[in-house]
């Protein structure tokens, strides 16, 4: 071959190379763009919900406005750490395993703070329809708060957990703390103690959280048939309890979402699997993470009016700050 065709060979290898790179540099620009917009109003949504449920002295002494607080509090803290992550892996930024590890960790508790919660507002709906006269001496400020800290504390005991199995791990004998590979929960899953741990502690706690959920919903359905009982209030909360259901289940497979991936990974390309990662980030981490927002926002007659006012208000003043 002449000098002439090896050159215009490794030219057009070049150009592909560069029309590869190209391609793959917008791609990530794009997902990236359609990803971090929905995410950015999902976040204002969430704080503007946040705030409204501060506002008022209702829903700071009520126990189901301080239970869905905590909900809400815990899924914008989510969103916002799994969206982190997100653009580290989009700009391919590789963390040090301290650092990945205090995020992923952090993700991790504020993901599995929503399934307990959803169990303590699942059992406080029980409460109020089939023993509506003990409900103002059980759901009190004091034992909400109670549940909130257990709900803390059971996620809290379960990160602690996670990093005593990390600890374990000999990183002393790498070559460098520094990542390989873009920071994600299934980068730490470092050995198979971790990993079948991780597992473990995922279904014990799904299946302990829809035993509750559900015998809740049998209960307010069987009250719901008694002469004695308020039909509205009933049918309410056997919805809530449904929606809290739906919850639970998308929940689940966020929690999921690590063992597919990991499936996955085995049988397809790297290009196709941050595809599907990416679809299954949307409908999977940040649609679940605005549901409370949206349902209890407009569903809750006392929430709506001020929610609405709150984020009217401050798109006007932005529209006024810009003209």
């Amino acid at each position: 071959m002449s000098y002439a065709n090896q050159s215009q060979t490794l030219n057009i290898i070049n150009f592909n190379i560069t029309g590869q790179q190209y391609q793959g540099l917008l791609e990530r620009v794009l997902f990236s763009t359609l990803i971090g917009m929905p995410c950015c109003v999902f976040l204002f949504i969430n704080g503007t919900m946040l705030f409204t449920l501060r506002s008022k002295l209702v829903f700071r002494e009520t126990s189901r406005y301080i239970l869905l607080y905590n909900l809400l509090f815990a899924d914008t803290a989510q969103l916002a750490f799994s969206q982190l992550l997100y653009i580290f892996a989009a700009c391919r930024i590789m963390l040090t395993y301290p650092v990945c590890g205090v995020l992923v960790m952090l993700t991790k508790l504020t993901n599995e703070i929503s399934p307990l919660t959803l169990v303590v507002m699942s059992l406080e709906r029980y409460v109020a329809v089939c023993y509506p006269l003990r409900h103002a001496t059980i759901a009190t400020i004091r034992n909400t708060a109670v549940a909130i800290i257990v709900v803390w504390a059971i996620s809290l005991l379960n990160v602690f957990t996670r990093v005593l199995l990390l600890l374990n791990f000999p990183f002393k004998d790498l070559e460098s703390l520094q990542m390989t590979d873009v920071c994600s929960d299934i980068q730490m899953l470092v050995d198979p103690i971790t990993d079948h741990y991780d597992k473990a502690y995922t279904y014990f706690l799904f299946v302990s959280a829809t035993v509750p959920i559900i015998s809740s919903y049998i209960g307010v359905m069987i009250a719901a048939r008694s002469a004695s009982a308020d039909k509205a209030s009933a049918s309410k909360a056997r919805n809530t309890l449904l929606l809290h259901l739906v919850q639970l289940g998308l929940s689940l497979f966020s929690n999921m979402h690590t063992y597919i991936v990991q499936s996955l990974s085995t049988t397809l390309q790297r290009l196709i699997l941050v595809r599907i990662n990416s679809v299954f980030y949307v409908f999977i981490y940040i649609l679940p993470r605005c549901l409370s927002s949206l349902i209890y926002g407009l569903r809750d007659q006392t929430i709506r009016p001020i929610l609405l006012y709150h984020l009217c208000c401050r798109l006007t003043l932005s529209h006024l700050s810009k003209d």
